[in-house]
């Protein structure tokens, strides 16, 4: 189905920003917004998009994605660190 390449970019924004739960709106034509579900009520935050569009826009959106590192790769950059030479 189309929308799952939304739903995934959704779920990945909601797990990135806690406290806010965000919602894809798919509407009749095709098209996807991006709303936001608060106590309030809820609010709109994009215009209609096509999918490529929704996707780029949602992966942009709230904190970075942190990068995974092995074991291996955290070892090794700990190595690359000088050491200190005292006398």
């Amino acid at each position: 189905m189309r929308s799952t390449r939304a739903t995934a970019a959704v779920a990945r924004l909601n797990a990135r920003s806690e406290g806010r739960r965000y919602m894809m709106i798919l509407i009749s034509s095709g098209l996807f917004k991006l709303g936001e579900r608060s106590e309030g009520g809820d609010k709109h935050l994009s215009d209609a998009l096509s999918l490529d569009d929704f996707v780029n826009l949602v992966d942009s959106m709230g904190p970075p994605k942190g990068a995974r590192i092995t074991k291996s790769e955290a070892a090794f950059l700990q190595q690359l660190v000088k050491k200190d030479k005292s006398p």
